[in-house]
């Protein structure tokens, strides 16, 4: 619609404008929605327009008629658009509720007051929602005295109004669907504000700010746009729960591996966990030099190497987020692990022209291993969730590990809040990140040094350091120990007072323990969900930063 500015509107014309020609400046007004209100504007009648957003924008000279596309419109032309928003829509639903109020169970669990256009729809679906929830019934009648004195409903005609929505109803049946278009349209303007805020943002001046902050900030922003008050979540049938049970279990059967969920490559573990499952946050703690890093990349090859091998249908494409280590120093401790070359040697450049070749062979042998690398420092939730769901949709993602949870960035409010709840919120990100993506995801965590103060070093539960939500927030909660990096720290110190042979029988005695727990790793299960808990000993050849199966029969050979 094109509006004509009174003749006595100064207009800037150009100087190559013949005389006697006309320069329209045009004003246009873009109605997203038709609305009976509007019909003034047509009458040339004022319209009161308080109640809605209203954004001044260039007209695009290829939409107005009277301006050639791809010429400059003489003067200045500026465009009155409003926000999405279909009032119809709003007042459809609020009737359908006051004829039936059931219909509010449609759309209560994702829609909110804030989510009508009009403030005054907001304040009477909140009023609504109140009467509902008390067990009365919301209708024009009984919601009359509660905007007898309402200001905001006074502006529309009071009480009457109410009555008017009610007689708007068409039916109560697409109530739903009138929901989800007012939740669309709130979503739209929320994007629209966004935007808005992301532009100024990048204009402002503020040094502490950074380009990449602002980026994850929007992201994350984004993010709880997209999550929060969603419409597909709610209940699911029993029947359909069973179903899909036993889908798991007959994939399980159909398996080679005979499990449910991602392989590790470590048979006893994989029967005490049944895998590494589907929307499980699984933790594996332990103190520095345990062997956290080497056990997780070795999950990580096994899971990746299996998929490759078996052409999608066993192990997993891994996600690997490596806060501490660089990718490089990752893919080194594989190779020395596949190639049984020591990793030191190749970082000294030790290497035999044998072992150079040996090195380089395996390495070609690697290049189409589906493990993914991620060597950013200092991630934050909502950086590591956008580049998982990436690597999602790009490559179908089915293992996540994190190395390690203390290193991952909280958001500015928990971070303000102190440690204990940046770390809770951080375990509670992973934990949501399982569900959303349907993968396993494996996060290391450090323990307290409380530790190293006990006769027995053993972790357990309470050790998980500076927050209790770890430890409720995870499915599986695992440590790992080896005994013999504390007896090689224990070895007897002849003392000045004591004879030679009782000094030689202490060294006989912690040479025996030495021996029966040499390249043994203690892998101890302290928590799970969906089965009994217990201990797995693994083998650990800390040459090669290299786990495996134990085989207790032929122990000797370690």
């Amino acid at each position: 619609m094109t509006t004509t500015l009174p003749p006595d509107t100064p207009t800037d014309t150009p100087p190559d404008t013949e005389a006697g020609t006309e320069v329209d400046n045009k004003v246009e007004l873009q109605i997203d929605t038709p609305d009976p209100n509007m019909a003034e504007v047509i009458t040339g009648e004022p319209v009161d327009m308080s109640d809605m957003d209203l954004e001044l924008v260039p007209i695009d000279p290829e939409y107005d008629q009277d301006v050639p596309a791809g010429d400059t419109p003489a003067g200045s032309q500026t465009a009155f658009r409003t926000m999405p928003h279909n009032v119809e829509a709003e007042k459809s639903l609020l009737g359908a509720i006051f004829i039936n109020n059931r219909a509010h169970e449609r759309v209560s669990e994702y829609l909110q007051p804030e989510h009508f256009s009009l403030k005054h729809h907001g304040h009477i679906f909140e009023a609504i929602t109140l009467l509902i929830e008390r067990g009365q019934i919301a209708d024009p009648v009984t919601l009359k005295r509660y905007f007898e004195q309402d200001e905001t409903l006074a502006e529309v005609g009071g009480p009457r109004y109410l009555a008017d929505l009610a007689t708007s109803a068409v039916t109560v049946i697409n109530a739903q669907e009138y929901g989800r278009i007012i939740y669309d349209l709130h979503l739209k303007r929320e994007l629209i504000n966004l935007g808005e805020d992301v532009v100024n943002n990048a204009y402002s001046g503020q040094i502490e700010d950074s380009a990449t902050t602002q980026i994850e900030q929007a992201e994350q922003t984004l993010y709880d746009l997209a999550t929060t008050g969603n419409f597909e979540g709610g209940f699911k049938s029993f029947k359909d729960a069973i179903v899909e049970a036993v889908d798991i279990a007959a994939a399980a059967h159909q398996r080679d591996s005979g499990l449910a969920g991602v392989s590790s490559g470590f048979t006893d573990f994989d029967k005490l966990l049944g895998g590494l499952h589907s929307s499980d946050l699984l933790i594996l703690a332990g103190r520095p030099a345990m062997g956290k890093t080497a056990l997780a990349t070795n999950m990580a090859f096994n899971a990746a190497y299996d998929y490759k091998n078996s052409a999608g249908k066993e192990g997993a494409v891994v996600g690997f987020f490596s806060l501490e280590m660089s990718a490089e120093q990752l893919a080194a401790r594989i190779l020395s692990e596949q190639s049984s070359i020591p990793s030191d040697k190749m970082r000294k450049g030790e290497l035999s022209n044998d072992e150079f070749t040996k090195l380089a062979t395996c390495s070609q042998a690697l290049h189409s291993i589906p493990l993914f690398i991620d060597d950013t420092p200092g991630l934050t939730v909502s950086a590591l969730r956008t580049r998982a769901r990436r690597l999602k949709r790009q490559h179908n993602l089915g293992l996540i590990i994190v190395d390690y949870l203390q290193l991952i960035t909280g958001s500015a409010q928990s971070r303000s809040d102190g440690r204990v709840q940046e770390v809770s919120e951080i375990t509670r990100g992973l934990k949501t990140l399982a569900k959303e993506l349907s993968v396993p995801v494996l996060a290391l965590s450090q323990l307290s040094r409380q530790v190293e103060n006990r006769e027995d070093k053993r972790p357990q539960l309470a050790d998980l350091r500076e927050s209790g939500s770890i430890e409720q927030d995870a499915d599986v909660v695992t440590f790992i120990y080896r005994d013999e990096y504390y007896l090689e720290k224990a070895e007897p110190k002849q003392r000045a007072d004591e004879a030679s042979d009782k000094h030689a029988s202490r060294i006989s005695n912690w040479e025996e323990r030495m021996a029966s727990v040499k390249n043994i790793a203690e892998v101890i299960v302290a928590k799970q969900r969906h089965g009994p808990i217990g201990t797995v000993s693994l083998m650990f050849d800390g040459q090669f930063t290299r786990f495996g199966d134990l085989d207790r029969q032929h122990d000797q050979d370690f």
